[in-house]
């Protein structure tokens, strides 16, 4: 059993509002020289204005675009329907309306139709890119590796490594024996002087003389020195 909907009370004072806000906009214009049926169609023309210019203004708002527009005709409705509520409130003889307000009503038609067109027609705001249907695309590459990861694969048996042969010693080459040094030759007078020298000092010193000594005095090279020494033994 459905619960039973109780009256929403703004509703309900919408409602009030908008039937004394016609009958307003009917009399005013009945007053104005508009008759019958035309009488009616007033507030009808004077609320549907302000409905697409309210429904516009939050379409502009909920886009971030501007709503320049939109607030123009809703100012431009609601001052009509304000202005028939006020005006037949008693501070305007019915019976004897003024001129321009005759030419106000009169003109209102094609007022309210400039303001529906431009509120219809003027670019509305961006709508999103419609996204592709992905169910009949290609996998990505990603997709692929994936589904390919996901097979499981034989691991391949790894038997035990062959023994290595144990490396040999590489053989140590043999050193060549070290040539001989030639025989240095001696000239006889060198032979002679060394011969005074080494004289001299034992004569001095009581000790034969060196080979370094004996290199020093002559200021020979070693070898011709050890020559020369070889001779004076």
């Amino acid at each position: 059993m459905r619960p039973i909907r109780r009256p929403d009370a703004v509703l309900v004072q919408a409602v009030i509002a908008g039937a004394l806000s016609f009958a307003h906009l009917h009399d005013l214009a009945a007053a104005a020289g508009q008759s019958g049926w035309k009488a009616w169609a007033y507030p009808v023309s004077v609320d549907l204005l302000l409905v697409a210019a309210w429904h516009r203004l939050r379409t502009s708002r909920a886009a971030g675009v501007p709503a320049r527009s939109a607030w123009t005709w809703f100012m431009v409705a609601l001052a009509a329907s304000l202005g028939a509520n006020v005006a037949t409130a008693g501070l305007l003889d019915l019976g004897h309306v003024p001129a321009w307000l005759r030419i106000l009503v009169a003109g209102w038609p094609a007022l309210a139709f400039l303001g529906g067109t431009l509120l219809v027609h003027s670019p509305g705001p961006p709508t999103a890119p419609v996204e592709p249907d992905t169910a009949t695309e290609q996998p990505s590459a990603v997709e692929a590796v994936i589904e390919r990861d996901d097979v499981a694969e034989p691991e391949p048996k790894i038997g035990a490594a062959p023994a290595l042969p144990s490396p040999e010693p590489e053989p140590v080459p043999e050193l060549a024996p070290e040539p001989e040094p030639a025989p240095v030759s001696v000239p006889p007078a060198l032979v002679a002087h060394a011969r005074k020298v080494a004289d001299d000092y034992r004569a001095r010193t009581g000790y034969p003389i060196d080979t370094d000594t004996l290199r020093t005095r002559l200021g020979v090279p070693p070898l011709m020195a050890n020559a020369i020494a070889a001779q004076l033994a």
